[in-house]
């Protein structure tokens, strides 16, 4: 199953007067638009914020009622993150039904690749009105009507390489991942902090490649914990799987606490029935 999704996206400015573009409308389903003033902008940024929450919110209500668990899978661009993702797949999907969500502003080549694996890919390209540099909650929701949740255990979103915005948008997911390569330097968690106070895991890809690199593995991980203490990092190689079991049970058990869960609320609520 392949899908491609177009969504307008409506421009504003950054806190700092930077062009970026995002995606945001207000209750009404209007444009919400801004001011040159530094404070008003800044009220447009939060009112979109809030009104993302809102339908993140909701998107979590949907995925409980399925008893579907959501990863948020986010990193720059080219740390591996579709390979990582391939390499997962083949290795869950004989026993997790699985579905993904592709972000990219331009292209369906990562969807592609990832459709081999056999199960349910839907892709957004955000390019023909803009170019969105991340996935917002109501993009998530119009792409999720071309999924059948009654048939998924798993939803993976491939969020759109970037290490800034992605890292701000809550879309109802279960958990945040993100991949780092050793190929990107071991400062970039303290250079974007937030990506990692945000994400429940990181996994440090492309660890094959350390023998031909200068660079300091432990200095990146303790760069990690200065953001994020006790997050769980996994060393992974996505070409050749080196650590890739402990990543795939760390994921099985997510998935499985989260069908567990659901299963103990419905007996608790078939209980109450009876009374």
């Amino acid at each position: 199953m392949f899908l491609d999704t177009f969504y307008k996206i409506q421009k504003y400015c950054h806190h700092d007067g930077s062009r970026h573009s995002h995606s945001p409308s207000d209750s009404n389903g209007g444009a919400i638009t801004t001011q040159k003033s530094g404070t008003r902008e800044i009220q447009v940024v939060r009112r979109v914020l809030d009104i993302n929450e809102k339908m993140a919110n909701q998107n979590r209500t949907l995925f409980a009622a399925k008893g579907i668990f959501v990863l948020n899978v986010m990193s720059s661009p080219g740390s591996g993150k579709t390979t990582t993702l391939e390499k997962t797949l083949s290795q869950i999907t004989s026993e997790i039904k699985s579905a993904v969500i592709v972000g990219d502003i331009c292209t369906t080549h990562d969807a592609d690749r990832l459709a081999v694996s056999g199960v349910p890919v839907v892709q957004i390209n955000t390019d023909e009105f803009g170019g969105d540099c991340h996935l917002a909650a109501h993009v998530i929701e119009k792409a999720v009507g071309g999924l059948n949740l009654d048939d998924i255990d798993l939803l993976i979103v491939e969020n759109v390489g970037n290490l800034v915005c992605p890292a701000e948008f809550d879309i109802g997911e279960d958990a945040r991942v993100v991949v780092l390569s050793v190929t990107e330097g071991e400062d970039k968690p303290v250079k974007y902090p937030l990506m990692f106070r945000e994400c429940e895991v990181a996994l440090l890809n492309k660890v094959d490649l350390l023998p031909y690199l200068d660079y300091d593995k432990q200095k990146a991980i303790d760069f990690i914990h200065q953001i994020n203490p006790g997050m769980p990092v996994f060393e992974i190689s996505a070409k050749t799987e080196e650590g890739f079991k402990p990543w795939v049970d760390w994921l099985r058990g997510k998935v499985r606490q989260k069908a567990e869960s659901m299963a103990h609320r419905a007996e608790s609520m078939g209980q109450r029935g009876k009374i």
